[in-house]
Order: structure tokens, then sequence, then C-alpha cells
């Protein structure tokens, strides 16, 4: 039987630290350019040696994204991709083979408009192993958590350099899978170098919690990518692929090689 939920998303990490690397973790919206070229994006990056991803339901108001992200999503919105469109990609994904795990990247107000205990339900079904919700504070996510905990789903939450110890307790103790750290304080998008102080950072975080931590925001480079091997359990690149996607799958494809092969030198 198909480890799916909670267990398949920390089972990237066991695997990735046995290999003494970050686990890689995508993001790609789906919708974009078109609903079937994002299903042969993921695809592209699920045979680069991706670890799981990070799958984007586009959202009008998605606050964490940068311009890239933005964009990308607008035009998904734009071409009509629903909620129960990237439920569906999901499941038609996992038909074609991909058996990594995904997480479900979306903002609040479309799930609370499905229903969250049955948007829970339905991901699951579809073969979802988990959800990221960049405006969900753990202080709101009762709903949220109860549901994925009786799923068995993993539920990601955000730590920022901004966040002080005690937000950072409480956000290690409702995690559940990993906890995101965002490298800087800003929006989505490609940097030329990550922060200087963004050791600092993840140092404070680690004496906080034991949780496995997932850096996202400004990693697009192979030599970012090789960084995160010293630095963290695992990472999330989403603008440079989502950029690439503009040039189709097989460009998508090769980036997310490049950013996978750099983990092992």
């Amino acid at each position: 039987m198909k480890v799916q939920g909670l267990p398949a998303v920390e089972a990237i990490f066991t695997q990735a630290k046995q290999q003494q690397r970050a686990a890689f973790l995508p993001y790609f919206p789906i919708g974009y350019p078109t609903y079937d070229e994002s299903l042969a994006a993921i695809e592209a990056m699920a045979q680069a040696g991706a670890d799981g991803f990070e799958i984007g339901i586009p959202f009008s108001d998605p606050l964490a994204d940068g311009p890239t992200n933005q964009a990308a999503t607008q035009v998904s919105l734009e071409n009509g991709t629903t909620v129960k469109d990237c439920l569906r990609a999901v499941r038609e994904l996992r038909s074609r083979g991909v058996t990594q795990p995904m997480l479900l990247m979306g903002y609040v107000n479309p799930f609370l408009n499905y229903g969250v205990e049955q948007f829970v339900y339905d991901a699951k079904d579809a073969g979802a192993d988990g959800l990221i919700i960049p405006d969900l504070p753990p202080e709101e996510a009762a709903l949220f958590t109860s549901a994925c905990q009786e799923a068995d789903m993993a539920l990601v939450f955000f730590v920022a350099p901004t966040s002080n110890d005690a937000r950072i307790a409480l956000v290690a103790e409702n995690a559940r899978g990993f906890i995101y750290c965002v490298s800087l304080t800003g929006v989505t998008g490609e940097r030329a170098e990550l922060p200087p102080d963004v050791s600092e950072f993840i140092s404070r975080v680690r004496a906080q919690t034991d949780q496995r931590l997932v850096m996202g925001f400004g990693i697009s480079t192979p030599a970012q990518a090789r960084m995160m091997n010293q630095l963290m359990d695992g990472f999330i690149v989403g603008s440079a692929l989502v950029r690439a996607g503009k040039e189709g799958a097989a460009k998508v494809g090769e980036l997310a090689g490049s950013l996978r092969a750099a983990l092992n030198e």
C-alpha cells in the first residue's frame, strides 16, 4: 500500500538525510501557462528527480507571492482554473505515475469557500499529502488542524526572520510535516544572493524545535541549492521554474534537473 499524507512527507526528508543532502520541493501553479502545460511541467520535474511538490492553487490576492508567481497565477485564473481543477490535476498526475508527495499551496479564502473538512477529504482522495497556506496563522488554524489530523495530512506553517522565539515555538507546536522558513522579509522571487544573516535565523529556529525546516523565497540557482545541503532539511524553488514555464515543460525539467544535480556535488 502506498504511503500517503504526513508519513509520505516525512519520508522524503528521511531519504534525503540518508543521502546527505537537502530535499528539493519545487513549486508550480496549476493552470499556467495552460492546464495541460502545467501538468507537463510537474511531470518533467518529477522525472528530473524532485523529492516532492508544492502545487499552486491560483488566488486573486496572493500576498506572499512576488511578480513572477502573481503574474502566473493571474494567467491561471484567466484560464478559468478552479480549486476543483487543481484537485483534478493531482489525481491526473497520480494516474500518470507521479509518485512524489504533493502539498497543495493556496490561500485561506478558497478553502473556506469550498468547506475546510470537505476540501481536506477531497484533497487526500485525489492523492495530495498536505497543505501549505501562507495566510493562515496558527492562532486561527483550528479547523484546518483538526481536519488534517483526522486525515493524517501535513499542514505547513511559516516563520520569518522577524519571528520572535515565542512565535517560532507556536508554529513548531502546530506544524505537521515541516516548517516553512522564509529566507527574507519580502515576497517570493529570484535573488542574486541570500541574506547574510540567514544562518543565524535558522539556528534560532533550530534552537526552538526539532521539526524539519524547509527554506523558500529567493532560491533559484544551483549554487544556492548547494548551500541548502549544509543549512536546511529541504528547500523550495518557485519563481525561477515558473519563469522557465513560459518556454515549456522541457525547460522547466532542465532547470529542475540542474538544481537537483547540484545537491550531489
